[in-house]
C-alpha cells in the first residue's frame, strides 16, 4: 500500500510543504542523505499548536502538534523526491518540545511523530531519536522536528 493510501486510510493528507521562515532551504541533500530543516506544526502558513506543553498544552495536544509537524516532514520529502519510492528510511528524528518547567514528557510528545511515521512508512520509519526541551521557539511553536532521511540511488 502506498504512503498516500495509508494516509488516506488514517483520514490524513499531506499539506503543501511549508516554505522556510528564513534564509535557508527546506531540504538539503548530501550524498544519499536528506536533511529536512525544522518543521513546525504549520497549517496554511500559521502555527496551529502554540505554547508550552505542561502549561498551555497537554501531552496529548503536544502529540498532535508533533503529528502535524511530521506530516510537514513527509510533505517536504515528497516534494523533494517527487514521491516516496526513493525513500529508504528515516534515519534520525530530533524533536524540540516547548516545555513548561517541570515537564519531562518530551519523549511521549515525540511519539506523535514517531507513531505517524511507523503507521505510514512502516519499515522505512525506523529511526534514532533525540528529545529536547525548549522554553520558547519560533512562532511560539509547541514542537519543531528536524529529520535526516536516507534515499536510494
Amino acid at each position: 500500500m502506498s504512503v498516500e493510501s495509508k494516509l488516506s486510510a488514517l483520514n490524513l493528507q499531506l499539506p503543501t510543504p511549508p516554505t522556510p521562515l528564513g534564509s535557508y532551504t527546506a531540504v538539503s541533500r548530501a550524498g544519499d542523505l536528506l536533511f529536512i530543516s525544522g518543521q513546525l506544526p504549520l497549517q496554511n502558513g500559521k502555527v496551529v499548536w502554540q505554547g508550552q506543553v505542561g502549561k498551555d498544552l497537554t501531552v496529548e495536544e503536544g502529540k498532535q502538534a508533533a503529528q502535524m509537524a511530521a506530516l510537514n516532514v513527509l510533505a517536504q520529502i515528497r516534494a523533494y523526491l517527487g514521491g516516496f519510492d526513493r525513500l529508504d528510511h528515516i534515519v534520525r528524528l530530533e524533536g524540540h518540545v516547548t516545555s513548561a518547567p517541570g515537564c519531562f514528557d518530551q519523549p511521549a510528545v515525540l511519539d506523535g511523530a514517531s507513531d505517524l511515521f511507523a503507521s505510514v512508512l512502516e519499515e522505512k520509519a525506523g529511526h534514532a531519536r533525540a528529545a529536547y526541551s525548549q522554553t520558547q521557539q519560533p512562532g511560539n511553536a509547541a514542537v519543531i522536528l528536524v529529520v535526516i532521511a536516507q534515499i536510494k540511488p
